[in-house]
């Protein structure tokens, strides 16, 4: 079934209060799916943010942001005064998230709120709290950890503290307890706040894709917690950390530092932290995205003290023997994978194996400097494929078509036909839908035709990444309707809506 879907990151929705949330603006986009005809809501990581603001680089693999609990909500049920929050500076520019104002302010806010729960919690709090007693309770007390330690990274905390154990952890918990009861009650309410998002959703025919990144942060609750399932060395330091090559994109490749897997650890609990991480998302989201899904065949390790990634070396993945694992525990799952860059056949068979449908960039066609673009033209796309015109790392349609190689923009226009600049995102967006691929993905950016200064992600930037947001009213009735026809055109448009639709033209 041909299906159509819209890229947008929670931060990115409008809201007065500095950054997206899972408030009425989020709902408002959920109409606007549905009345375009669209099957899916493609988001981001949705876990707490550390420094640098990346959804990619969390706190921890389980739990979700506080920055997307929606103040509005907390009114209702009883929790916050307007007059308490609709005073404070939130942001500087409307259209962009300003995550140091988020910062300084929103924990304020929220500790009111969560100060009046606990007063008198509702039942739902305590199952909560059982049901997710696996990660939840090292979380709250690793934050209110950080908060006691100014901040800083657990492997900079004080050598009690530094070197998790569990039989301490009953102690630490009652000594920080109004910290790890804060933060135990913010994942309540982001649970809370998000079944009832997700379920609108699914009521009016959108699903989520929601992403898990391959890597977590060293800064992460998982490598305090579990420093066993990681490569580290014995002061908890990584032997080696995560990256890419260098490439035609970058000459010093990409440095991300991300601890690296201790992969016979996993094998040896026949991989029991990933098929918790992989079926609490999958609980969460209806399908869920894997980044770097290349990772999983061979991975990139870069000496730990290195400040390029030109001397890292390529080692051996788990490969097959993970997922096959994960899906006689779990089942057959509906997962992407993210499969760009270089692909070598051992890549290639990896995704054949598993029968997840990979990605395909319509970008990545024109550009001189992948000799591997030919995999991109949108009449070679696989129909068990996912295709879009680009993913958060890209620039937008518009701002390719501005900054982009001049022979790579002429070919792109020769071959898109396209002729009026104020139309290239259209013409884009109107060769993607025709593709063979089951699934095509745009971005909100570039139904808007938005330029650079929409862009999400510039890979490698430091600051200044995460930040755009829609403004209110911008995603329009003639874009909505604009989007429905090549839905409909294109044969996109869900069958069961489809039907629908005709029995009423038929009973007029």
């Amino acid at each position: 079934m041909r299906k159509n879907g819209v890229l947008l990151h929670i931060t990115s929705l409008p809201s007065p209060y500095g950054v997206g949330t899972m408030g009425q603006a989020a709902y408002d986009f959920v109409d606007f799916l549905n009345g375009s005809g669209q099957s899916y809501w493609q988001i981001l990581p949705i876990h707490p943010t550390s420094y640098g603001d990346s959804p990619y680089a969390s706190y921890s693999t389980f739990a979700g942001n506080p920055y997307f609990i929606d103040f509005g909500l907390l009114v209702k049920d009883g929790l916050l005064i307007p007059e308490e929050y609709t005073w404070l500076d939130w942001s500087q520019k409307e259209d962009e998230v300003d995550f140091g104002f988020l910062y300084n302010n929103r924990f304020n806010v929220l500790r009111l709120a969560t100060d009046r729960f606990l007063k008198n919690p509702d039942a739902e709090y305590e199952k909560f709290l059982e049901d997710n007693k696996d990660w939840v309770e090292d979380y709250a007390l690793y934050m209110a950890l950080k908060k006691h330690f100014d901040g800083k990274p657990w492997y900079e905390w004080d050598d009690e503290f530094k070197f998790y154990d569990p039989k301490k952890k009953k102690d630490w918990v009652m000594k920080f307890k109004e910290d790890v009861d804060f933060y135990d009650v913010l994942q309540y309410f982001f649970l809370k706040q998000w079944k009832a998002m997700k379920e609108y959703a699914n009521e009016n025919g959108v699903e989520m894709i929601g992403d898990l990144p391959i890597y977590v942060a060293r800064d992460s609750v998982d490598v305090w917690s579990h420093p066993e399932l990681f490569a580290l060395d014995a002061d908890l330091n990584p032997e080696r950390v995560a990256g890419c090559p260098p490439d035609g994109f970058s000459a010093d490749g990409q440095l991300w530092g991300n601890p690296l897997y201790n992969w016979p650890e996993h094998k040896k609990t026949g991989y029991d932290w990933w098929t918790r991480r992989i079926a609490y998302l999958l609980n969460m989201y209806d399908v869920l995205r894997i980044d770097h899904f290349r990772g999983f065949d061979s991975y990139y390790a870069i000496p730990y003290e290195d400040k390029t990634a030109k001397n890292g070396k390529w080692l051996e993945g788990p490969g097959m023997d993970l997922f096959s694992t994960i899906e006689k525990k779990l089942g057959k799952q509906r997962i992407i994978a993210e499969d760009l860059g270089f692909l070598t056949p051992s890549v290639k068979k990896l995704l054949a194996d598993t029968g997840f449908p990979g990605m395909k960039i319509l970008q990545f066609a024109f550009d001189s400097r992948d000799a591997a673009s030919t995999d991109y033209y949108p009449f070679n796309y696989p129909k068990n494929s996912v295709a879009y015109t680009g993913t958060h790392d890209n620039d937008t349609i518009v701002g390719w078509f501005e900054n982009a190689d001049k022979d790579d923009v002429a070919l792109a226009k020769e071959y898109l036909q396209a002729n009026d600049p104020a139309d290239y995102h259209w013409n884009m967006i109107r060769e993607l839908m025709k593709s063979p691929s089951d699934y095509a993905i745009v971005t909100a950016q570039d139904l808007l035709g938005l330029g650079s200064e929409a862009r999400m992600n510039v890979p490698s930037k430091l600051g200044g990444n995460w930040a755009w947001r829609l403004m209110p009213g911008q995603l329009n009735d003639e874009i909505k309707d604009k989007l429905l026809e090549l839905t409909k055109v294109y044969k996109r448009f869900p069958l069961e809506r489809l039907e629908i639709e005709e029995a009423k033209e038929e009973t007029k």
